[in-house]
This record gives structure tokens, sequence and C-alpha cells, in this order.
């Protein structure tokens, strides 16, 4: 039989006490989210047995992602950021929140500022020139109507060659692989970049050794990240992810979702090329149009207060 003493008086004066109820300073808030919060890991360990040599490895687990800096990538391979999404999307359809382009996760490795330009830009630095393919992206910024968003932003980050990413990875430039682009009039934006790598969390860090524990990989497909904002429209905080990548649905993040999936044609063609700016080489092209919905009041159109580096 379980012993449980998670609801005695004694008990739960010790969760009033811990999480602060018994004064009347610091944050409300904050006070109910660790009341419950503790109050559900008491009864986690109760209800599990969960014995003293388990609870140490964890918290030494713990230590060990934080000190690695890996919590934004544990969280999502945990589905913890997915779920979010989703619990958004039931909250939108309850108040009758419909259409645009499918929500998906930030991922960790955002960084604020990117340049800006108005209706192109090229993203890569050209170091990579040698090894990758050319990718050019372009599509136009809708409403709910069916209308062109003019001067919408459209916010996009991604991978090198080698899946990783300009800033945490300091080989690359500022900014590589790093662009924001206004919409021109008729909605449009267009960027020359490279064809992204997919990639996976460090096969040494606590992050992959919890998923190894639970038989999972930590794999993610090719894809691109994307916030996409306009006055007057909820902020879209989204992804593309590249069709035919191994690991497309397989995502151990969880970000890969139905109406996010762009597939990048290879172009073999000379004078296409040249006409590029290229020197005759195949490139990739990539069509992808992002529909916002009307924002319902002024803090729907700002990105959420998340952490993120550079801001």
């Amino acid at each position: 039989m379980t012993l449980k003493i998670s609801h005695t008086p004694e008990v739960q004066a010790l969760l009033k006490e811990a999480a602060g109820f018994n004064n009347d300073q610091g944050s409300p808030r904050l006070k109910q989210l660790m009341f419950r919060l503790i109050t559900d890991v008491y009864k986690f360990i109760e209800e599990l047995e969960v014995t003293e040599d388990e609870f140490w490895l964890a918290v030494d687990r713990l230590n060990k992602v934080g000190a690695q800096s890996e919590f934004g990538l544990l969280l999502p391979g945990l589905s913890l950021e997915h779920f979010m999404d989703l619990l958004q999307d039931a909250k939108d359809e309850q108040v009758g929140l419909t259409g645009g382009t499918p929500r998906t996760i930030e991922g960790p490795l955002y960084v604020a500022n990117s340049p800006l330009s108005d209706g192109y830009a090229r993203m890569d630095d050209g170091s990579e020139d040698h090894l990758a393919t050319p990718l050019f992206i372009e599509g136009t910024i809708y409403n709910t109507d069916g209308k062109p968003v003019p001067g919408a932003i459209v916010d996009l980050w991604q991978a090198n060659v080698n899946g990783t990413y300009s800033y945490f990875d300091e080989s690359q430039s500022l900014y590589n692989l790093r662009r924001r682009i206004k919409t021109d009039a008729d909605g449009r934006y267009r960027a020359r970049s490279i064809i992204p790598s997919g990639y996976g969390v460090n096969p040494e860090g606590p992050t992959q050794e919890c998923l190894s524990a639970l038989g999972r990989h930590g794999q993610r497909p090719a894809h691109i990240h994307v916030f996409v904002s306009a006055p007057d429209h909820r902020h879209l905080t989204t992804q593309i992810n590249l069709a035919g990548d191994k690991y497309l649905w397989d995502d151990f993040a969880y970000a890969t979702r139905t109406g996010l999936v762009g597939e990048a044609k290879l172009v073999n063609d000379v004078e296409a090329s040249k006409a590029n700016g290229l020197d005759g080489r195949a490139f990739a092209e990539l069509e992808f149009d992002f529909v916002l919905q009307p924002a319902v009041n002024p803090e729907a159109e700002n990105r959420s207060q998340r952490p993120r580096v550079g801001q």
C-alpha cells in the first residue's frame, strides 16, 4: 500500500509556507503557480513511490540541463512547447478564432534585431557557397479575407549546412541566415538563402541522455523558422518544414504540422541561374504564403514576452 501524507494538516501547512502564502510579500500569481507545482510534485513522489536515489538523480540531471542551457531543447523534446500550441489552438476554437497559417514552436535559437530589408534580402553571407545549394524563398502574406498585407514583417532564421545557427555557433558571422523582410505593396517577400540542414541535439548532452533513456532520438528535419507580424493582425510564430526530409514527421520537438510543409524545388537551368545572380549552378525555389488572423486586441499583434537573445 502506497503511503500518502500530502493531505495531512502538517504537510498542507508546509505547502502554504513554502509557496509564500504566510506572508504578504512577493507575487500572488507566482505563489499560486508554485503552490500547485509543489503540490503536484508531492503527489507525484507519493503515487509513483519515487525513491531517494531517483529523486537526487533527477536533481542532478536538471542541474546538468541548466548548466548547459538545454532547457530550451529538453522541454520541446518532452512535447511541452507543442502542448502550449495545442492548448492555444483549443482556446481559439472555443471562441471561434479560425483560419490562418498554423502556429508551431519557436525553439530556443532566435536572435532579435536582425537586419531589416524592404521586399528582398540575402540571408547568407556567402561563406558556404562551395557547399550549399542556393535557395530562393518567396511568397505573399494574406489576411483571412484573402487580401495581401503590405508592410508585414517576415522574420526568418535557419541553420547552415552543418545544422548550426549564427550567434550560438561563433564560427558564423553575425546575423548569418537571419533576416527581417518588409513585404511590398502586394504583400510579397523574397529572400535568397541556402537549403538548411536538419540537425540533432548534442549527442553527449543531458537532453539526449534523457531522450535515449526514453528510447527516442533527438533529430529535427530541415526547417526555416518564421515570425510574421503586421499592424491589426495577430502575430504568427511558425516554421516551414522541408518536404522529403527523413525526420519530417518524426521531429523530436513535434514542430511539423499539416500546412507547414514546403517543397524546395531544384532548378537545373543555366540561364535562370544567371538571372538570379548565380554562376550557372543549380538552385532551389520555395514558394510559401502565410495567412494572418486579425488581432482581437493590440496585445495580439506582439510576440510573447519570452526572454530572447538581443532584446
